[in-house]
């Protein structure tokens, strides 16, 4: 039952071993700079050759700080400059503006890997995946967790039957946004950008989408509440949140986010026979802890930071492009969630149940 833990790390979904995928990032805040950068230079498959931001002078000057070739504007980019130079682009801008880049980069033939949520209405989500469906340009949402190896063992030994029959789950997620980044007035507190909301669309996905992709099930049901009380949240409706799902074959999950609490991530899944607990969760640094009759094993690799997570988000995505795997999660799995997000704060607005 435990052979595999031995192969913990092995990249089950590698295609290929060779070629390059060159990136241009879009959106150069900390954690494009801090943690994508770094991780697809320390990738196998990948390197940064452009660095995409409001100003030439910015992108430039960072493009000098982190030893990459290129730095150009965003009208640059609409225009077409340096298209020659990147295969691929990673958009990590603020949810709004997703489209537009994700937009001009099919007009240019060229892959893209989109940040989480894809974008801040599931009309624009939709009009993002018609593009590249009708340019026939490869599209994946960034759902780091699926290549993150605690993940991907969790889903093999449900597959397997570890836990029996799947029952329920309890997933949550929460950090204290206003010490991470001091500024009330921060796009993830401002509906243009953000979207629905900030704590469900923000953190809240990370429980959700984990779970679609460990139960290989999608929700059919939905009943949220949200609360905003801090000045700061006031035109957000889900400082906090909390939901009940109910998944296929009646497996219930409840989800707990909050973007002003302290930080703490997990998600429980309990089976008719076993129990599997990732904790932490979605902060870097996964856990896997197992139950089963008299079983009980921990599964800790403190390597796999957040980084290391990107690393391989960024080499699963280049394997995908270079070999001959199907992208997965692809844009009709990221505007799934989309359309959970808008239908859980529609059931807090009218306080009633939805149907999926």
């Amino acid at each position: 039952m435990l052979d595999w833990i031995d192969n913990y790390e092995e990249r089950t979904w590698q295609t290929t071993e060779s070629g390059t995928v060159r990136y241009a990032l879009l959106g150069l805040g900390w954690w494009t700079i801090d943690v994508a950068l770094p991780a697809i230079e320390s990738s196998e498959l990948g390197e940064v050759t452009t660095l995409v931001s409001s100003s030439t002078e910015k992108a430039t000057r960072l493009a000098n700080e982190n030893d990459v070739a290129r730095g150009i504007s965003y009208d640059e980019f609409h225009d077409g400059e340096a298209s020659d130079e990147y295969d691929a682009v990673y958009v990590g801008t603020p949810n709004a503006y997703h489209l537009e880049y994700v937009e001009t980069a099919a007009e240019l033939d060229k892959a893209v890997l989109c940040e989480k949520p894809m974008e801040a209405t599931v009309e624009r989500a939709e009009t993002m995946v018609e593009t590249c469906e009708a340019a026939d340009v490869p599209l994946m949402i960034a759902y780091r967790m699926q290549t993150d190896p605690a993940v991907r063992r969790a889903r093999e030994l449900i597959a397997d039957g570890f836990l029996g029959d799947p029952v329920s789950v309890y997933g949550h997620n929460s950090q204290p946004l206003l010490e991470m980044i001091p500024d009330p007035d921060q796009w993830r507190l401002d509906p243009d950008l953000s979207g629905y909301g900030t704590s469900v669309m923000d953190l809240g996905i990370y429980s959700i989408n984990t779970t679609r992709f460990l139960l290989g099930r999608d929700p059919v049901s939905v009943h949220s509440e949200m609360a905003s009380s801090h000045e700061a949240f006031t035109e957000m409706p889900d400082e906090r949140a909390s939901s009940l799902l109910v998944f296929e074959d009646d497996v219930q999950m409840i989800s707990t986010s909050s973007q002003n609490a302290h930080e703490d991530t997990h998600l429980k899944i309990t089976g008719t026979e076993g129990q599997i607990e990732l904790r932490p969760a979605f902060h870097g640094e996964c856990s896997l802890q197992l139950s089963r009759g008299d079983l009980s094993v921990t599964v800790e690799h403190d390597s796999f930071d957040a980084e290391r997570e990107m690393e391989e988000e960024f080499d699963y995505f280049a394997d995908r492009l270079l070999g001959d795997g199907e992208i997965y999660p692809d844009g009709r799995h990221g505007l799934q969630d989309m359309r959970i997000i808008e239908t859980l704060h529609k059931s807090a607005e009218r306080d009633e149940p939805l149907d999926l």
